[in-house]
């Protein structure tokens, strides 16, 4: 903890898709080692040769030693059976519904895992499809996407200042912008 850097920490990934490539190629650019887990066993071998991931059995990937733990592939996946299993300090992966139920995000918070929410996590995808509908270049929509650790800062603050779950943060910080805009939507009116 205490570092923004990336070299030297393990990341453990369930799931070697599209988004978990993206991901992986920026961890391995910033000095990350990988651990990378998925039901075909062509991607991870992918993975193993481009990145030097580690390969991990797909039900193994909860027993891994790793400092973050990035859910890529189904959702779902954060549950009784797998959260007591997580040994790393952060959950942030692109997987859509993690939680198996609501209840799941103060589990691993109570374990002191820190969870970012899959939609906040996922904002940058949101970002680019944006951007290319309004014509930015890439570069704008890096500049945008970086907004998200902001975001994740403003989430993890509200949540300690609360004393409530990461994903219960994530909604009211959610819920405020979209009253902020429907406000400023009828003043334009």
């Amino acid at each position: 903890g205490g570092s923004d850097s990336l070299a030297g920490k393990r990341v453990a990934g369930l799931g070697a898709g599209k988004v978990a490539w993206c991901l992986g190629e920026h961890l391995h650019k910033e000095g990350a080692r990988l651990l990378v887990s998925d039901i075909d066993p062509e991607k991870v071998k992918r993975f193993v040769a481009e990145y030097g991931a580690e390969a991990v059995a797909p039900d193994a990937i909860y027993d891994a030693t790793a400092d973050v733990y990035a859910p890529c592939a189904l959702g779902a996946t954060l549950d009784d059976q797998t959260i007591p299993r997580i040994t790393a300090e952060i959950i942030c992966g692109g997987a859509n519904n993690q939680l198996a139920e609501p209840r799941h995000a103060e589990a691993g918070e109570k374990k002191g895992i820190f969870y970012a929410p899959d939609y906040v996590a996922n904002g940058g995808g949101v970002i680019n499809i944006y951007g290319e509908l309004q014509g930015w270049t890439v570069q704008q929509a890096h500049e945008h996407a970086e907004g998200i650790y902001a975001t994740t800062l403003r989430v993890a603050e509200l949540s300690r200042r609360e004393k409530i779950p990461t994903a219960l943060a994530a909604d009211r910080l959610a819920e405020e912008r979209i009253r902020a805009v429907a406000g400023l939507r009828r003043m334009v009116r």
